[in-house]
């Protein structure tokens, strides 16, 4: 096996616990990273809240979930064990591709900064319409479509984990920060179209959109019980670790396996109830636009009649 430069250093960690593993070890991406994301949301709360608008506070409780999801991952010493284990790194890898993307999206960023954000002044462009541009440009159409997510989405897993480009990755900090940072945006832009709340290039039916999500879901199951039946180590990385964990690589690979299997799971069912909750409120508000419609065609014609009658009575006189 390669001699990883970011494995030295970790050599002489202690068995993991969860104890162990929820102490902070800050990395200055992640950290930095979360401390921006949380202030720019905060805001464009405060600036909606001051002029007198309403920003849902579930949306503000998914989106700092979502970014305290990240943190945990990346600025605890489950980074560190995940550098050595592959059982640690996989609840790293589902939380921040699986979890923290629907907590993000569900929070709906884009829209906060469409709301926040001021207008530029005629035929002028500032942020706001930069913003908007990005979003229904080509290329958001391209890399929000099915024809691409899902294959990206299958290829984080098998062209990253069976190939050598993992081990390559994982021989430095910043290759493993590149790595998250990928299965992150990987997320965002798989669920996306899928179950986000924010304006995009593309947003199809109900169910279309729960065919895509259902589509991809089992790739996860296949990968993790291709991890669990393996006979020997299958990623280089975890073929040898420290004497100091006091673990068998073989079971730790197949516990990663069961993680991987088991979490594909739970994001399916969180995506599933905010799909079908999404689609009962689009059902509504679109009843109250028929109500609406027909109250107003009511009202045309009452006053049709209304004019009739008079008509009627002017023309007897």
């Amino acid at each position: 096996m390669a001699d990883h430069s970011g494995h030295g250093m970790m050599m002489d960690l202690p068995p993991f616990t969860l104890a162990r593993g929820l102490e902070l070890s800050l990395d200055p991406f992640f950290l930095i990273s979360s401390l921006v994301a949380l202030g720019l949301y905060g805001w464009g709360v405060a600036r909606l809240v001051r002029r007198g608008d309403a920003w849902q506070a579930g949306r503000t409780v998914a989106f700092v979930l979502g970014v305290l999801s990240i943190a945990l991952v990346m600025c605890t010493k489950l980074n560190d064990y995940g550098m050595v284990m592959f059982s640690v790194h996989m609840v790293q890898h589902m939380v921040i591709s699986m979890l923290s993307p629907i907590l993000l999206l569900l929070g709906a960023p884009m829209t906060l900064a469409l709301r926040a954000l001021p207008v530029a002044g005629r035929g002028r462009k500032g942020p706001r319409e930069l913003l908007l541009k990005v979003l229904h440009s080509r290329y958001m159409r391209v890399v929000t479509h099915p024809a691409f997510t899902l294959p990206m989405f299958i290829a984080s897993l098998y062209g990253l984990y069976f190939t050598p480009l993992f081990d390559f990755l994982m021989e430095s900090k910043t290759g493993h920060t590149f790595m998250m940072v990928h299965f992150l945006m990987v997320g965002v832009v798989f669920f996306w179209p899928i179950m986000g709340v924010d304006p995009g290039p593309r947003r199809p039916g109900y169910v279309m959109r729960m065919l895509e999500l259902f589509a991809g879901m089992p790739f996860h199951a296949f990968f993790g019980i291709a991890l669990m039946m393996a006979s020997q180590p299958m990623i280089g990385t975890y073929m040898s670790p420290p004497a100091s964990l006091g673990i068998d690589a073989l079971s730790d690979q197949e516990a990663a396996g069961g993680i991987a299997w088991a979490f594909s799971e739970i994001p399916s069912v969180v995506v599933l109830i905010a799909l079908l909750f999404q689609w009962r409120r689009s059902e509504e508000r679109e009843a109250k636009r028929k109500d609406r419609a027909a109250d107003r065609d009511g009202d045309k014609e009452l006053e049709q009649y209304n004019a009739y009658l008079a008509s009627l009575h002017a023309r007897g006189s």
